[in-house]
């Protein structure tokens, strides 16, 4: 459906495409990926005429629609939220603009043939387009991106630039097109949204080209992955999963090639010296040389710069982290959430899940004394230190400042080193310490304030949005180093991936209260959708149980030998983590060790509690 034949395209001395060739086909579902600055968003625009090329061509079957979406837009309009969506049908648009103007001239008495005539036959037209039909799916649409039915009715200058791209999605996919362009559709859903979004898109007849950096659409909707690097498109089956395998592979064999050519005209250039010195083997040395400049060289991608990052070891918190009971809030008129009941104990790492306007970061900020609190109680276990990583860096960063006064003027405890230290860990060395805030990226002033909270050796971690801005590597990275951190975490975050990764609790917050499921995202869809079949009933399900129990069984046990094994099963624990250095991430080897950092954690916990019970 779209042949795209030596695309050549460059911006000033940076090649961005450097005679690419692609078919896509009208069905194809085709993840888009590569680093930074690679031309994903640029390789959408030129395919959607939105960007001219220096040379080659783009082709479209006749007759074929293709819609465009990018990451941003700007969307001005005096309708309301549904009149605005509808505007997407442009049939319809139209012939309603006619018909009022039509049933205008016939109410002022302009009844001539013509007119009567063509009044007729437009109202046949709109019966044939069933506008009903197209405004109640126009309706499903809104709802589920995450409108509230008597929303519709709002005007679209009221809202927020990320609720007026749902509007711009949703009126993309009104338009029944045949193939879609969708740059970071995502960016502005959260969690429910994107499950439904999958779930439209999985569901649909029509094809589409995606750049995201959630690896959890990547796998759930694309057949195929198209990886740009060095201005050349590569083709792999499969979803991002089976593409990181491949290019892995392919990297590797890479390596070696490019490792075999450099050996190889290191040797040339050494025999070209030996038979330049030879007045009798000149005139070959010469022919050699002509040869080793004609050699196509093999090129590797530069590697991306790592986060590596390891925790120090935290202050030892109380088993009860955080106590929230029967807390409530509400803004003016409106109830966000009442009777949230929740108990978080040491170890956990617990996401908090809610559509869009159930009040997530407000709960964050009545936890953390940002708002006062209205209903309930909030207590803090003993020994709880903790930290928050704000949504918006913009306000919790200063952004006149540059990076190392706002590193030192919230971790004063650290010496310059140790903050330099730090900084260098997250990618920012040398002078790059010295660039105001403002002038960061997103991706940048998150990595800013992620070390931020890092340096403050807390052992309760508050992190609302932590994967903001942040491409796949970076989330991975970001992962790995939580997964290693001994303290608990309570987290807001509406990627699949890294909720998936990372929780080992799902709580949904919603009007009604909070309701906990052990496990991670998947498993929490699953507990949920087996409810709803009715094949179980879940409820909430305190995190204090099993651990209480062992208090009747055998209060008085000697606090000094559990002590000696709490120690031993520490140092045992802190063995495991050490380990992790030696084997690769992802491998069996990996996953061995991980297994027994879990086992080993979970005898610890068990442990602790015995001794907290016989202390008590």
């Amino acid at each position: 459906m779209i042949h795209i034949k030596n695309l050549l395209l460059s911006f000033g001395s940076q090649t961005i495409f450097d005679n690419i060739s692609l078919n896509i086909n009208q069905n194809a579902r085709i993840g888009l990926v590569g680093r930074n600055g690679s031309g994903k968003s640029t390789l959408l625009k030129v395919i959607g005429k939105q960007q001219p090329i220096d040379g080659g061509t783009i082709s479209i079957l006749p007759g074929k629609r293709i819609a465009y979406m990018p990451q941003e837009v700007v969307l001005l309009s005096n309708k309301t939220i549904l009149q605005e969506t509808m505007q997407a049908i442009a049939d319809i648009s139209s012939l309603k603009d006619r018909l009022t103007f039509l049933e205008s001239k016939i109410e002022q008495g302009e009844t001539d043939e013509d007119t009567v005539e063509e009044y007729v036959e437009l109202l046949e037209k709109m019966s044939e387009l069933e506008p009903e039909q197209l405004q109640a799916q126009a309706e499903r649409i809104l709802l589920g991106l995450g409108f509230k039915e008597q929303q519709l009715e709002q005007p679209v200058s009221t809202l927020s630039v990320g609720w007026k791209m749902r509007i711009v999605l949703a009126k993309l996919l009104l338009q029944k097109a045949d193939f879609y362009l969708f740059d970071e559709p995502t960016n502005h859903l959260d969690i429910v949204a994107k499950d439904w979004f999958i779930n439209f898109l999985q569901n649909s007849n029509f094809g589409f080209l995606l750049v995201c950096h959630e690896r959890y659409f990547l796998d759930k909707l694309c057949t195929s992955i198209v990886a740009l690097e060095l201005g050349d498109a590569k083709v792999y089956n499969g979803n991002y999963s089976a593409f990181e395998v491949q290019y892995e592979s392919d990297m590797e064999q890479l390596q070696s090639a490019y490792a075999q050519q450099q050996k190889e005209i290191k040797q040339k250039i050494e025999t070209i010296e030996r038979y330049k010195a030879k007045a009798s083997k000149a005139k070959m040395a010469k022919s050699m040389q002509r040869k080793l400049e004609n050699v196509e060289l093999i090129s590797l991608p530069p590697a991306p710069k790592q986060v590596h990052f390891h925790f120090p070891e935290v202050k030892r918190s109380g088993r009860i982290v955080l106590d929230v009971h029967k807390v409530a809030h509400r803004f003016e008129d409106k109830k966000l959430f009442d009777n949230v009941n929740l108990k978080i104990e040491r170890g956990q790492r617990v996401a908090l899940v809610a559509a869009n306007g159930v009040g997530k970061t407000t709960l964050f900020n009545l936890i953390v004394g940002n708002l006062p609190l209205q209903h309930g109680s909030i207590e803090f276990g003993q020994n709880v230190d903790y930290t928050i990583f704000a949504q918006d860096q913009n306000q919790s960063l200063d952004l006149d400042k540059n990076i190392f006064e706002n590193a030192q003027s919230r971790c004063s405890k650290k010496s310059e080193q140790q903050i330099r230290s730090f900084l260098g860990a997250f990618l920012f060395n040398g002078d790059d310490i010295k660039k105001k805030i403002k002038v960061l990226s997103g991706g940048e002033k998150n990595r800013v304030a992620m070390a931020i909270v890092l340096m403050q050796d807390s052992n309760f971690l508050l992190l609302d949005e932590p994967t903001n801005h942040l491409d796949m590597p970076s989330k991975e990275t970001l992962i790995r180093a939580l997964k290693e951190f001994q303290g608990t975490i309570l987290f807001v975050s509406h990627d699949h991936t890294f909720i998936n990764e990372l929780a080992n609790i799902v709580v949904e917050l919603t009007p009604h209260g909070a309701f906990s499921y052990e496990g991670n995202y998947d498993a929490y869809l699953h507990q949920k959708n087996e409810a709803l079949a009715g094949q179980q009933t879940v409820t909430v399900k305190p995190t204090e149980s099993k651990k209480e129990s062992k208090k009747e069984d055998d209060p008085q046990k000697d606090l000094r030998l559990l002590e000696q094994k709490i120690a031993k099963c520490e140092k045992e624990l802190a063995r495991i983590q050490g380990s992790f250095e030696d084997v690769e991430y992802g491998t069996p080897a990996f996953k061995q060790v991980e297994q027994k950092l879990l086992k080993k954690q979970a005898e610890l916990d068990a442990l602790t509690a015995e001794w907290e019970a016989a202390q008590d």
